[in-house]
């Protein structure tokens, strides 16, 4: 069952994310940390990146 692996490991994720904190809009009196503040962004961004070149490898 490797796709229950794959949500199981997704839930994970999440769970890091939710335990390191995430942005409060108002809440202005912290520096800006990368992983809290944009960490769901960026790995939807690596997601992408990776399925583009995914795409572009199995098209070829």
């Amino acid at each position: 069952m490797p796709s229950h692996n794959r949500l199981q490991r997704m839930g994970r994720w999440a769970d890091w994310f939710e335990q390191r904190g995430v942005y409060v809009p108002g809440e202005d009196n912290h520096t800006i940390d990368p992983w809290r503040d944009f960490g769901w962004l960026i790995v939807m961004w690596v997601i992408a990146v990776g399925a583009f070149i995914l795409f572009l490898a199995l098209a070829s």
